[in-house]
């Protein structure tokens, strides 16, 4: 094996581990951001469709009276 690349494989290697959990820690960081985002926009169509019959029925009131 040239010496050189002997040298960088002996520096690459023993870093790997670290080099991989932190790709695991950034995609899971990921989930974990676009599960909380969608929770958000869930309840807040929610509450839109909420405000939105509230709005019909009051505005079902006022023709009424």
């Amino acid at each position: 094996m040239d010496p050189i690349l002997a040298e960088v494989y002996s520096t690459v290697l023993p870093a790997a581990p670290f080099v991989i959990a932190a790709y695991v820690g950034i995609w899971l960081a990921l989930f974990v951001f676009v599960f909380a985002l969608s929770r958000r926009a869930k309840r807040t169509s929610e509450d839109l469709d909420a405000l939105r019959e509230a709005l019909d029925a009051r505005e079902k009131k006022d023709a009424k009276q």
